[in-house]
């Protein structure tokens, strides 16, 4: 019977400590919000070469915008010409 018992309380406790195992945590603080994923960079096309990149990083210029500066100079020495 005691050992019936004991198999009971061991049971017990591996249930509890699985069930809180399985809980996903919650924010620290009372009143911490959960964390938003971050948000997608808008992304731009390079005039010149079509290359896609973030918009932020792109170079603004006389008919678009490029990703370097040997691109922009390229471009509008193009444009430039009749």
């Amino acid at each position: 019977m005691k050992y019936l018992l004991l198999l009971l309380i061991l049971g017990g406790l591996f249930f509890v400590l699985g069930a809180r195992r399985a809980r996903p945590r919650e924010p620290e603080g009372r009143n911490a919000a959960p964390s938003s994923p971050a948000r997608p960079a808008a992304m731009l096309c390079c005039a010149e070469c079509g290359m896609h990149l973030p918009a932020d990083e792109a170079l603004p210029g006389k008919g678009g915008v490029f990703c370097s500066g040997e691109h922009r100079s390229s471009f509008e020495a193009r444009q430039g010409r009749p």
